[in-house]
């Protein structure tokens, strides 16, 4: 009997091969464990076992042996797959689709059903190639004998259908992409492990800290810092008070939760208490926090390394948005087997995952192999959206859909965690969450809202921008928030030339390394036993959980969240009397509202005209989401995703391509570009052209990048200012500043370059 080989090695006489039986049952193995946390893990096995069936033809043999003729080695599989399932189904829906579109699509990506889709053809037209004409001629015999089919009926996936009709075809879609990420992954392990062997590398993944450990690790921290607090402060009592209900609450039952806690209250590491006393009572395997912006992920992964003490480095993975793989110049076969960019292809097996909101979620509508490749390790998670308000209002509607479905089928534990509650259950919500299945985790929000409160919130009406400096310069210490890059640099020019003590400036055109540098003298000058003049104009970026407390804050007008969250940097450590601690909120005559908050803005000023006693009670953020949610009606859903999932449910025909195209949560491209900011970066930066661990290398180097609008990065090329970095291994894909002249001390990245300023005006 003929024998075949799934990879190539090093000598002639095959010896250090690797047989295509092996490779077969190996990936067979890995996938079925891969998708363990879900009841689909026997597809994920047959997905395995036939993904590489293609490669028992004499044509793609002799491509292994050096022939340059391409063999298309995937489609065999997903034919055969449809001859042993064809006539099965599950809920009358085409059964063998289910692995299929992972088979087919296992190296170029999930295809659309039938529509012809960018440089990838719909998994119909793939089913109808012929062997023999099309199609390499499989072996029957050897591939027959050498692979054991499961029984049929140990396949069938044991899902939770949704009541829903309309929600059916988006489960269905979703279980597809989550085989798909097993096969995938496991095919990329086996074949890196296999590849490594021949080239007697170690394999990168180590073993990492188990829960049961960091637990250990942040009880111990939480009993220092309990210790060390003063317990006579009220916020004390009460951030004790959220902890040990958190904790109470983690032996409830998996599902979905929220944690509806004020800013000041300690929600960060009572959030991860929760989470790591929760996984380790249901046997869930990691914790993985999703934060809104790129801008503090760095903070927030920090504290929690901190507080896992020695465990911290081992146990936390940090995994941006920064570095999108849309861009990787990749070569189908060896090569790409052997040396991808390990970041990109990142599969979150860590104990706990800090990652960004684009990243998470872009990633559970993703087509691509090297995007979907974590999605299995999402299953079995307790999964933390901090500040919750934040997810993206034009697919609102898919993402809480998503949300229900991990929770519901993959074993997930889902802790919806804001200050500001988005108002998403029923009958709030058209179609939200039933209220019965979310559970708060907070004891008495509103209590703890009230005694919290320590703010006084107040519309100023117009300001122009000299009655806002003025206001600025009479107060010294004071934080002022506006909606555009360029309003804040416009200020905090003015306040430089008229020499104002103190003054400050944060932008997102500041790497995070700069960031960091400008907010702990910041801290420095607002501590009381300094008191010394601070004066910060800063962009949006300084809500998200950045740690600051300012007597007084000035809020551009905006949505009623992005005011609760300006007012979590007013008196956040409760120093001052709540009638001394003001935030106002203007309106700028001089700087029109951006459209995209002016309906936002709309919202908050309708709750204002309400006169509640407190704008940032708990009744006030539940009539601004409804406001805000009954105006956007349709757009919750901009590009129609659930309908595209809907219409395409009878025959498993969805548009997998276009959906991933479509969830694109910024709008315009940004492109990552590295500063040589300080010595460090400058090494890191060298490290890139000969390093092996590329993806470590790239991790330490996130806080030295600013993510630019594809116009100005355009224009920056042109100038000749950025150039790419090591492109002999990595071509076009990671680009570096080499004229540090445009790179000001104040502002971060400037330059006046008019097609440069053009696209820095439409990022907020």
């Amino acid at each position: 009997m003929i024998k075949y080989f799934a990879h190539s090695g090093n000598k002639s006489d095959k010896s250090d091969w690797q047989s295509l039986k092996d490779h077969l049952a190996i990936v067979a193995e890995i996938s079925e464990h891969n998708g363990r946390y879900f009841k689909a893990n026997k597809l994920c096995y047959l997905a395995g076992l036939l993904h590489d069936l293609g490669k028992y033809t004499a044509e793609f043999q002799r491509r292994l042996e050096g022939n340059p003729q391409k063999v298309d080695h995937a489609t065999a599989g997903a034919k055969i797959a449809a001859e042993l399932l064809r006539d099965k189904h599950f809920n009358q829906f085409p059964f063998y689709k289910f692995v299929a579109y992972a088979i087919a699509g296992h190296h170029a990506g999930l295809a659309n059903g039938s529509a012809e889709g960018d440089d990838r053809r719909a998994l119909k037209d793939r089913m109808n190639l012929k062997f023999g004409k099309e199609l390499p001629v499989l072996d029957h015999e050897v591939w027959k004998a050498e692979l054991e089919i499961p029984p049929i009926e140990s396949l069938l996936p044991k899902i939770a259908v949704n009541p829903d009709a309309e929600r059916q075809g988006f489960q269905f879609a979703f279980l597809i992409r989550m085989i798909f990420s097993c096969l995938v992954d496991a095919d990329y392990i086996d074949t890196d492990k296999f590849y490594r062997s021949l080239k007697n590398k170690a394999l990168l993944r180590g073993k990492y800290p188990q829960l049961s450990e960091l637990k250990k690790r942040l009880d111990q921290t939480l009993t220092d810092m309990l210790v060390k607090c003063d317990q006579a402060k009220k916020v004390n009592q009460l951030r004790k008070e959220i902890l040990d209900n958190a904790r109470y609450k983690s032996k409830l039952s998996p599902g979905l939760f929220t944690l509806t806690v004020p800013t000041g209250g300690g929600k960060t590491l009572s959030s991860m208490a929760f989470a790591l006393d929760h996984a380790l009572a249901h046997g869930m395997r990691r914790v993985i926090y999703v934060i809104p912006f790129t801008s503090i992920i760095e903070q927030n992964a920090k504290v929690f390394r901190e507080a896992f003490g020695d465990l911290g480095d081992a146990a936390v993975l940090e995994h941006h948005s920064n570095f999108d793989d849309r861009n990787i110049l990749g070569k189908e076969g060896a090569e790409e087997t052997r040396d991808k960019l390990k970041l990109a292809m990142e599969n979150w097996d860590m104990p706990v995952v800090v990652t960004t909101a684009v990243q998470f979620f872009e990633s559970l509508f993703a087509d691509r192999p090297s995007c979907c490749r974590k999605l299995h390790n999402i299953s079995g998670s307790v999964i933390i959206l901090d500040e919750a308000q934040t997810l993206p209002l034009k697919f609102l509607r898919p993402t809480m859909a998503v949300i229900d479905e991990l929770a519901r089928n993959y074993n997930c534990s889902v802790v919806l965690c804001t200050a500001t509650q988005p108002a998403l259950c029923e009958p709030d919500f058209d179609k939200g969450f039933r209220e019965e299945d979310v559970r708060e985790i907070a004891p008495d929000p509103e209590r703890l809202f009230e005694e919290l409160s320590l703010v006084s919130v107040s519309h100023l009406g117009e300001l122009t921008d000299d009655e806002l400096l003025s206001r600025i310069q009479t107060n010294e210490q004071i934080l002022t928030i506006v909606n555009n890059r360029r309003h804040a640099q416009s200020l905090f020019q003015t306040l430089k030339k008229q020499q104002t003590e103190g003054v400050y400036h944060l932008t997102t055109l500041m790497c995070a390394a700069h960031r960091t540098e400008t907010l702990e003298l910041v801290r420095e000058r607002l501590k009381p036993e300094n008191a010394l003049p601070c004066r910060v104009i800063s962009t949006s970026l300084i809500e998200a959980g950045v740690d600051v407390s300012f007597p007084c804050v000035m809020r551009a007008e905006a949505g009623l969240d992005s005011i609760a969250q300006a007012a979590g940097r007013c008196n956040r450590e409760r120093i001052w009397n709540k009638d001394d601690s003001h935030v106002w909120i203007f309106k700028s005559p001089d700087w029109p509202i951006p459209p995209e908050l002016k309906g936002l803005s709309a919202d908050m000023r309708a709750v204002l005209r309400k006169e509640h006693g407190n704008l940032l009670d708990q009744a006030a953020m539940k009539d601004y989401f409804s406001n805000v949610h009954w105006r956007k009606g349709e757009e919750l859903d901009q590009k129609q995703i659930l309908k595209a999932c809907r219409v395409g449910a009878s025959k498993l025909d969805f548009p997998f391509q276009k959906i991933a195209k479509d969830f694109r949560i910024i709008d315009s491209v940004m492109q990552p570009v590295f500063i040589p900011y300080d010595d460090a970066s400058r090494s890191l930066l060298e490290q890139l052209k000969t390093t092996d661990d590329v993806s470590g290398t790239l991790r330490k180097l996130q806080p030295y990048v600013v993510q630019i609008p594809q116009g100005g990065f355009d224009s920056l090329q042109v100038a000749k200012v950025i150039q790419p970095l090591a492109p002999h291994r990595f071509a076009e894909q990671f680009w570096g500043l080499i004229n540090m002249d445009i790179y000001d001390s104040e502002f971060g990245l400037s330059w006046s370059e008019p097609d440069f300023i053009k696209a820095e005006n439409l990022v907020l």
